[in-house]
């Protein structure tokens, strides 16, 4: 069960899927809002058709108003966090119905820069992209023959008119992904990453967003007491 968003993240989550499981053992669901652009639900259609899987369109438009209508006009982020998560409400609830595992989408890049939705897009059974940086995850659909216009297009979330991801954080997944790998990979540190050409200003935002974002990826935090184990599934429990 995966979110067919026209993305080129989506895309991929799917084609691996149909790789490993066969076709007709996936489902793709576009899911809509009133706002979304036509050429989303086309990009996703062409998904579907050139993956051979089944497809079903479930609309969130009256889901999301029925809580949007109380949302002040110009409140774009919290709109768009309600869309992700009506999303998710959808898929889970598909997944229910047929018993299925809800695929994720979100790459490497995106995680650690925090660019998704809790209980939205970051909300899945299973993550095939979640180690993979964008420009990784441009070369799988390339290799996997997916269409093109989906591969070149500007990235979005498609969560309002004319969003694209790059002008929301502010710089390029290009800029980010050499950035972050040598950054959280290699771990250098700021002196390192200016004698290698970053600039000053890019460092310090990616790496301030990486940490104001983390508890997006961390273990949630929860108290525990002493002599109140947590059973050991792996050992046989």
């Amino acid at each position: 069960m995966i979110g067919l968003s026209g993305g080129i993240d989506s895309a991929v989550s799917a084609a691996l899927a149909v790789r490993a499981l066969g076709a007709g053992s996936v489902l793709g669901v576009y899911l809509p809002y009133r706002t979304s652009s036509p050429d989303s639900l086309a990009d996703a259609e062409l998904v579907a058709a050139a993956l051979g899987i089944r497809a079903e369109r479930r609309d969130i438009t009256d889901l999301a108003d029925a809580y949007l209508r109380d949302l002040p006009p110009g409140a774009a982020l919290r709109r768009g966090n309600v869309m992700a998560r009506c999303r998710m409400i959808v898929l889970y609830d598909l997944s229910a119905r047929d018993g299925t595992l809800v695929l994720g989408t979100g790459n490497r890049t995106e995680t650690l820069l925090g660019y998704a939705t809790l209980h939205g897009d970051a909300a899945f059974g299973l993550n095939p992209l979640g180690d993979l940086y964008k420009a990784e995850v441009r070369a799988l659909a390339r290799h996997l023959g997916l269409p093109a216009r989906v591969i070149e297009k500007a990235p979005s979330a498609d969560l309002w008119a004319g969003q694209t991801d790059e002008d929301e954080l502010g710089f390029t997944y290009e800029q980010a992904d050499l950035l972050l790998h040598h950054m959280v990979d290699l771990e250098l540190d700021d002196g390192r990453l200016a004698s290698l050409g970053f600039a000053p200003e890019l460092v310090a935002t990616v790496r301030n967003r990486v940490r104001a974002q983390a508890f997006k990826w961390l273990p949630v935090p929860s108290a525990t007491f002493p002599g109140r184990p947590l059973p050991d599934l792996a050992g046989g429990f």
